[in-house]
Parts: C-alpha cells; structure tokens; sequence
C-alpha cells in the first residue's frame, strides 16, 4: 500500500500544507489558509497600541491552518488519513510564544488578552534593538567565544532579546510565562502533546551550542539579574535533533486535522532550513536562497568557521553530519510589494487593465526590456534593515541616481537588482572566508513566478541559478522531515539523505548567467558595495539619525 506524508509550512501571511507521495516526492494536493490576524504593527485586535519596529501575531491563526489545510489536501488527494504515516512542520524564525506550563499562549487568556507583549513576536518585531544592542556589547566586552558563531552580532529578532524586551518593559509578563517557546516547537507540542526544542531554532535563535550548550549563568545575569536562570526557567532544555520523532498525533491533533491517532510528527523546523533536502541537496558548498517577503540563505560546509555577518553556524543545524551556516536579507519580496502598493501611478493600474495583466506582470514586462546599468539608479536594499552581513536593523532604504526622467520600471529594476547585490555579498563574505559556495538554488514564490528576477540574479552572481521543483519549497521539506521522522519500517525514510534524494527536485530550467550583463553587474556592484559600507559601517550613521528623529517626532504627536 503506497504510504504518504504531509508538511505544513507556516509563513508571514499564510500557512500551507502539501501531501506528498512518501517515495517520490510527488505532491498530490496542496492547501492555504491565509491568518485572519495577519501581522498585526499597529494595532492589537482590540485597538490597543503598538510602538515602533512592533510585529504581532495571533496564534489561534496557527491551529486554524491545521484545522483548514490538512483536511482540505485529504479530500483534495483522496488519500486516507490510514495512509499518511507522518506530518512535519516548518516556521519562520524567531517567532517567539509566551505560555503557561500547559502550552496555552498567555494572549488567549482573558487576563492577558490586551497586554501586547502576552503575544507571538513575529521574526520581523524589531522593538529590541536596544537589548540586542546591549547584549552584544556585554558580549564583546566579556570575550564571550560563542558570539563569533553569530558572525559577532547578535539580532533583535532573535530570542533573548525579544525575552529581555518583555522582562524589561511587562515584567509582569514575564513572570506569568512559564516558557517562552519559539511557535516552531510550540505547534509540534499542539500536534503530539510533548513539549520538546529543536535543534536548528535552538542553535540559530537561542544561541544554544550543540557541544557547550548555553551560554553561561554569569553572562546571563550580566545582561540583568533577573536573567540568571533564564534558560532553566523559560526555556527548556530537551533539544531534539532535525529528523527525530517528537511524538504522535493525539485525539486532540486527530479531531482538529483529521490525521489518524499515532501518526509520527516529526520536531519542529525553520522554513528556510527545511527547505534544503526539498531541492535534494544532500551535500556541502551548495547555497539555497529561499526568496520570498525576506530571503534567507541556507548552505553546509565540512567544518567550522566563523564568519562576520552571518546568521549563525549550528553543528547539524539543516543536515546531520555538517556544520550550517546561515544568512538572510530582511527584505526581498516586501521591498517589491511596497514599491508597486504606495509608488505606482494610476495609469500603469489602467494600462495593465487594458492588457488584460496583473499589475506585477505589467510592470516586469515594462522592467525587463532595460539593459544592465541602462536606468542609472543604484538602491540599497534595507527597507526592513540588514540581516547580512551588517546585522543592523537601524539601517533604511536608500535610491541614488534618480531624475526627472526616471520611470516606475527603472526604480523597480534597481530595488530588484539591490537585493540581488545584497545576495553576492552575502557569497562573497562565505567565500573570503573559508566557506565554499559552488553552486545556487533558488526556492520559493519570486522563484517559481519571476524569471526576469532569476536571471538577474544569475548575472550578478555570475553563477547558474537552480529552481526547485516544487512550488511549496518548506512545506515539501517539512514533509521529507515527516517520513523520515516515521522511519523505513512504516513506510518512510531512516535518514533526511536518503529522503532527500528520493522526494528532493529541482526544475529542467537553470538560468545562466550572461558575460555581457555580469561585465556591468561587476561594475554596479562594485558602488553597491562603496555604499553598503559608507552607510553601513560608521562612516555615516545618517540613516540612524534619520530614524531616531523620526522616533522622537512620532512619539511627540501621541
């Protein structure tokens, strides 16, 4: 009897299922419910609200996608619930959940249903700047050795920070938590009941260390007294390798998804880091870019090296047996969709009507009939800040080279080109240190539906592009991480390398690069690179200044 796995991948916006065919890989049905919340950076549901860099989210939104998504693929499909051996899950990262001892989010709570920080602080809440900022400078000054496994910077959207913020600001928040949990592991404890960490949120969020673990109590209680223990007593401390099986669905998981009591859920993974084996990587010096509303950027190497910049290097963190490595741009999708919501004139919307195309085709049919270099606009990518390689989310948006004469199409060539020379950068930091990058996947949506994009990346890099072949990247992977987490004897897989092989693809369609167009994406990217650090290491802190009276003007109107 042919057996089958389901993988839900959590996004920004939306949750997605795939069921997939156990051997192949083929998906047979796929589902989305999209968070009636959405992210929430104004306002709480109840019109409480929110500072600056703030982004909420409601984790009802997360058991609804469960409750819509597995289902809908079931009837989709055809495919018995009897006949799916195991379920995985992916999120995006850090999305940290305050709870009680019980798993139940402190916001669902009557008591606590007003109170901001009793919610889910998304990846991109960046309202703890000032904590990461601290702690790095604790860090530093205490010759802390893990901090160089983060590239010497640790993120505001990572764990501790987002801790301390609520420690800080609701301290009465932060007593009623009984864990702080990231929603990646909290979705798997809803699923099968056990409360368990996984290892690749656990080493890149928490900066938990497969080998020295934690950092110590004292540099805990450096940070602020309050913190000394935190690790015994917010975080918990079962940290389960990627593959293992946490546990198995409950009658409670059954009525809500449909799925048949005892089926296996694998631990809790990243988007991003599950996406790996869905393109059948399998192996060191191969980058995969997730590209979506960010892009994160996923590679293995033989060995250990600390890199300024990155994001992180976990032993096993995406595959056993090497060390991962990764780094991100905070702003990629969201940067176009911006430009096309708050920039465009009414005549493109009418014109791109009159064709009979979506605006977003319309203005890349406009945009990719320009050459390299041909607008004279060179653009930063910080919209959200910088992830990598500068690790400063106080960092903005920059376009230089416009004039009268500049079209809508030219600025929205230029912010593509931008992330795409934020993305060699990102390969030229590995390369100049020690880190082999030899080949470049691409997965996610701009993947699948933007070959103009794709082939700019391709000239940048100077490398052939590799698309996946799946539409649904994470929700694949988290569904190769499903059969491996039920095993050979039910019908899965007993190691992520064999599944990734038998259920990993990538599409016929590789774009390569252009001589041409690279010789002048050489030159643009040598004054992107003038730019990036003029403005982005010290030498003018400008944009910070900016921010900072920006702060000070909006918190003087309320």
């Amino acid at each position: 009897m042919q057996k089958y796995v389901i993988g839900v991948d959590y996004g920004t916006l939306s949750g997605r299922a795939v069921l997939a065919d156990v051997k192949t890989g083929e998906e047979l049905a796929s589902a989305v419910y999209e968070y009636p919340h959405g992210v929430m950076d104004e306002t709480l549901p109840d019109g409480t609200k929110l500072g600056t860099d703030w982004a909420l989210e409601h984790p009802q939104d997360y058991l609804d996608v469960l409750a819509h998504t597995i289902p809908e693929v079931l009837q989709k499909s055809g495919v018995s619930a009897d006949d799916v051996i195991g379920v995985g899950t992916d999120f995006t990262a850090c999305t940290l959940i305050p709870v009680k001892a019980d798993g139940t989010p402190l916001c669902l709570l009557p008591e606590y249903e007003h109170e901001p920080h009793a919610y889910v602080k998304l990846w991109k809440h960046h309202a703890a700047q000032d904590k990461a900022t601290k702690l790095n400078e604790i860090a530093e000054a205490r010759g802390e050795k893990w901090l160089n496994n983060y590239g010497g910077k640790i993120s505001s959207e990572w764990a501790i920070p987002k801790m301390w913020q609520v420690l800080d600001e609701a301290p009465e928040i932060y007593e009623a938590a009984d864990r702080f949990i990231e929603a990646a592991d909290w979705i798997v404890w809803q699923l099968c009941g056990n409360e368990t960490r996984n290892s690749c949120t656990a080493g890149y969020k928490e900066l938990w260390n497969k080998t020295t673990g934690y950092p110590s109590k004292d540099f805990f209680k450096a940070l602020d007294p309050r913190l000394e223990n935190v690790v015994e007593e917010k975080l918990g401390q079962t940290i389960l390798p990627l593959g293992t099986k946490a546990g198995e669905i409950t009658e409670e998981a059954a009525k809500l998804t449909g799925l048949k009591v005892g089926t296996a859920v694998a631990v809790g993974n990243v988007d991003a880091h599950v996406c790996v084996p869905a393109v059948g990587i399998d192996g060191p010096g191969k980058l995969l870019a997730i590209m979506g509303t960010s892009t994160c950027h996923m590679l293995m190497g033989e060995t250990e090296k600390q890199v300024p910049g990155m994001c992180g290097v976990v032993a096993d963190g995406i595959m056993p047996g090497f060390y991962g490595y990764e780094a991100g741009q905070s702003c990629v999708g969201d940067h176009f969709a911006w430009f096309i919501e708050n920039c465009l004139p009414k005549s493109y919307y009418d014109e791109a009507e009159k064709q009979g195309m979506n605006i977003h085709k319309f203005l890349r049919s406009k945009a990719e009939k320009q050459k390299p270099g041909e607008s004279g606009l060179l653009a930063l990518d910080w919209w959200n800040g910088n992830r990598s390689v500068l690790v400063d989310v106080d960092l903005t948006g920059m376009m230089l080279g416009m004039t009268l004469a500049t079209k809508p199409e030219e600025i929205y060539r230029a912010l593509i080109e931008a992330t795409a020379y934020g993305t060699r950068e990102i390969v030229e930091n590995y390369r100049r240190n020690g880190v082999p990058v030899e080949e470049f996947y691409a997965s996610g949506g701009i993947s699948q539906k933007d070959p103009m994009t794709m082939q700019i990346y391709a000239d940048v890099l100077k490398m052939p592009v590799k698309i996946a072949g799946s539409m649904q990247g994470p929700a694949l992977g988290s569904a190769i991480f499903g059969a491996v987490a039920a095993g050979a004897e039910k019908g899965g897989w007993d190691t992520v390398f064999d599944a990734a092989r038998a259920m990993g693809r990538v599409k016929n369609v590789v774009y390569e690069p252009i001589k041409e167009n690279s010789e002048i994406y050489d030159k643009l990217f040598a004054e992107y690179q003038t730019l990036h650090d003029y403005f982005g290491r010290g030498e003018n802190d400008v944009m910070k200044r900016l921010k900072k009276i920006k702060i000070q003007q909006k918190e003087s109107k309320n």
